[in-house]
């Protein structure tokens, strides 16, 4: 696990390795640590989930898919593991099979960037946060699960969970799916009245 203090430490610890090699990297973080990161939870968390590398562009920063991760942030990330006693996957791309369908709504505009070094982090903002922690409640224990008390601590506005289940539904729009999302959205509905 990697306690909220612990994560700005390995995060500038990756960034200080990318730096002395004359490397920036930019990521999309997404999960327990863009929560962490945007203070809205203060709680420890199994991994740093990448959801999209970004490239600098005439516009400003356009995501891409994360895989392959540069060479030069893999060798930081397997360091800083060794060096922190973290598992070797304490940030990976697990996350990023979003691809494969569709990102969360909004995830491109609602970036906040944050420097470590030669780290370049984008963290998640709201909407596409509570889109995943909506998914992520479905599929993995509903009110029980983590994703379940991080999508509570967000509050989310009727605009926002109507927003969230659409992108969800479109997911999976199996029958069996769409039910399970609307029993997570009435159990939010009344864990936040």
């Amino acid at each position: 696990m990697i306690g909220s203090d612990q994560l700005r430490e390995v995060l500038a610890a990756v960034g200080q390795l990318l730096e002395a090699k004359g490397k920036t990297v930019r990521i999309v973080i997404v999960g327990g640590v863009s929560l962490n990161l945007a203070g809205l939870v203060d709680r420890a968390t199994d991994d740093v989930d990448v959801i999209a590398r970004a490239e600098e562009d005439e516009g400003g920063p356009i995501l891409i898919p994360p895989d392959p991760m540069p060479d030069a942030l893999m060798a930081a990330v397997q360091r800083v593991a060794r060096d922190f006693g973290l598992p070797s996957g304490w940030l990976n791309t697990a996350v990023a099979n979003q691809w494969e369908t569709s990102l969360p709504p909004s995830l491109e505009e609602n970036l906040t960037w944050h420097r470590f070094g030669g780290l370049r982090v984008g963290v998640a903002g709201r909407r596409p946060l509570i889109a995943l922690k909506l998914l992520a409640a479905v599929d993995q224990g509903g009110p029980q699960s983590v994703h379940y008390q991080d999508l509570v601590r967000l509050n989310p506005t009727e605009e926002e969970l109507e927003e969230a289940r659409g992108w969800a539904t479109s997911e999976d729009p199996s029958p069996i799916v769409a039910d399970h999302i609307d029993q997570v959205i009435r159990h939010v509905r009344d864990d936040i009245e």
